[in-house]
């Protein structure tokens, strides 16, 4: 279980260095996707499968909007690919800090202190994640309410801001 617990998190940190190292919205929306997938794998690996179940349908949904966002907004004719030097020094400089920060943190490491969510008590009737989930909704209601309107007023925001001058369907061709 632990080798793929470390797959995980090298998949992880693999994924968002092609994310950071990637100037084009073409070809970060793929380290986006393994990103995102490899991290609720590794949610699944501690024992949290609705949860991130949940959490992927999500991203999924958020990445398909900001991916058509920013394809409709990029305007380059060829865009950099994963062979070009910028991107490469980009890929080579964060594995070298993420190796700094490996060596610095080697000795703190313990992974005796990963345990999956029902391994920590007695018998129960319900997995830890969906009584989670249950607890969200009855008492954090207002919560849920109020990040709902919070991203339904970022869409428009963000819609007025990509509309400019021009007027949707109603401008001339």
């Amino acid at each position: 279980m632990d080798f793929f617990i470390y797959f995980f998190l090298l998949a992880l940190v693999l994924g968002l260095i092609s994310i950071a190292s990637n100037p084009t919205p073409y070809f970060g929306a793929l380290g986006l996707v393994v990103a995102s997938g490899v991290g609720c794998g590794i949610l699944v690996s501690c024992g949290g499968s609705f949860l991130s179940l949940v959490l992927f349908l999500i991203y999924l949904g958020g990445m398909l909007v900001v991916f058509a966002y920013s394809t409709a907004l990029a305007a380059d004719s060829y865009p950099e690919a994963w062979g070009s030097w910028s991107v490469i020094w980009s890929v080579l400089i964060y594995l070298l800090g993420v190796s700094l920060a490996v060596a610095f943190f080697w000795g703190e490491w313990y992974e005796g202190s990963w345990a999956a969510v029902d391994g920590l008590g007695g018998f129960y009737v319900l997995r830890g994640d969906t009584c989670g989930v249950a607890v969200m909704y009855s008492f954090g209601g207002w919560v849920l309410f109020l990040c709902a309107w919070a991203l339904l007023l970022t869409l428009f925001v963000v819609l007025e801001l990509t509309r400019g001058l021009s007027y949707g369907a109603l401008r001339a061709i």
